[in-house]
């Protein structure tokens, strides 16, 4: 029996031991040291980016909406073009929850309502809350604050989207009372359709005339507009401008880049809201073409606000959508041939959330899930208005 070998046998020394625990703790100790280093370097490095982010100072917002633009007509005019979409390049992706006050699926109205004023209210109504009182919209703070306001649009200045920014009207339906708000408001640059609202320049109240009467300077095409006049009304069609398909060429890039250079010289900062308002059109029409071919012209008017934004190095651009209209599903394509096949389920505006793009300083806060109204209170956030 061996029961007892090991005891038997006399205790090797502990020298060894001892020695080598020496070792690794010497070891640990210095890899401790280096993790401790990297650590804090890590840290400083992340600090300063986080600084910097957080403390570039904003002198100008431009806000990009894309009616009724989905992820699907978005990722539709990213296969059409082949991959050569300027929303794609934003460091900064999140949610829209579009939902108003009244009904699971928005209008343009009450959503575009959320945008401007923070606050949802019953699909139709135009700047004000669900019982009819009138809301702040973030372009009146901005005169307040003495910044440039500026408006560009594919359909008329009085429909539901701009109007969001300077009316306060029951019902978008009420395309008289809109044009007096606008009369009213003190933006300084609106670029889009709708001569018929302002051409009567006789009755004292007319908005033509109150405009006119307030200094400010119409034009009816882009090339006539003053780089050096900061109230101006561009016109260029009776209604609303035509498709880009039908004639309207690359109207709204040049536009958007016009008011960033107009806007540009006011010297406190400048908030200017671009609207594709025809993306919408085609998703109602259940038109594959239409719809593509507008959310395409909207990128690049995007791509003028991204490349303004990247050389300014203070604008902070937002790109949102204030529904989904259609329902498309994108059911094949081949982004190489920039071919892509769509089937509808409406012709009217869906609940799906919609996606947000941010760029520029502060750009972080639009990344997650937001309410519709989180638009209006973070670009009041951003600003310390």
């Amino acid at each position: 029996m061996h029961w007892h070998t090991k005891q038997n046998r006399k205790p090797k020394s502990n020298k060894g031991i001892t020695d080598n625990y020496a070792v690794m703790k010497k070891f640990r100790l210095k890899y401790f040291k280096i993790l401790v280093l990297l650590a804090i370097t890590f840290e400083t490095s992340f600090a300063g980016c986080q600084t910097q982010e957080e403390t570039s100072e904003v002198r100008n917002v431009i806000i990009m909406i894309g009616d009724g633009m989905g992820l699907s007509q978005v990722y539709a005019a990213y296969t059409s073009t082949q991959g050569n979409l300027a929303m794609f390049q934003f460091p900064v992706t999140g949610l829209l929850l579009t939902y108003s006050e009244d009904n699971y699926i928005t209008d343009s109205a009450a959503g575009a309502t959320a945008f401007a004023c923070g606050e949802k209210t019953k699909n139709g109504s135009l700047g004000v809350d669900p019982k009819g009182n009138k809301l702040n919209n973030i372009f009146e703070i901005a005169h307040e604050k003495d910044w440039a306001t500026g408006i560009v649009v594919t359909c008329e200045v009085t429909h539901a989207t701009p109007a969001a920014f300077y009316a306060h009207v029951n019902s978008r339906q009420e395309n008289d009372a809109i044009a007096r708000d606008l009369a009213k408001a003190n933006i300084n640059l609106v670029i889009g359709g709708g001569q018929k609202y302002f051409s009567d320049t006789l009755q004292p109240q007319a908005p033509g005339k109150i405009l006119r009467n307030k200094g400010y300077r119409f034009s009816f095409s882009l090339d006539s507009l003053n780089d050096k006049s900061d109230k101006q009304i561009c016109l260029l069609a009776d209604s609303h401008l035509p498709p880009g398909a039908l004639g309207r060429g690359d109207y709204l890039p040049r536009a958007t880049e016009k008011a960033l250079q107009i806007l540009s010289q006011h010297k406190n900062g400048f908030l200017l809201m671009v609207e594709g308002s025809q993306i919408d059109w085609g998703g109602h029409q259940n038109s594959a073409e239409y719809m593509i071919s507008e959310t395409i012209d909207f990128d690049k008017a995007v791509s003028k606000a991204l490349e303004f934004a990247q050389k300014d190095k203070h604008t902070l651009v937002i790109v949102i959508a204030d529904h989904e209209t259609g329902g498309v599903a994108l059911t094949g394509g081949d982004i190489k041939q920039g071919k892509v096949e769509t089937k509808f389920v409406s012709t009217d505006h869906t609940a799906v959330p919609t996606i947000v793009f941010a760029y520029g300083p502060k750009a972080y806060l639009f990344a997650g899930t937001h309410q519709n109204t989180e638009i209006f209170k973070l670009i009041k956030q951003i600003l310390k208005w």
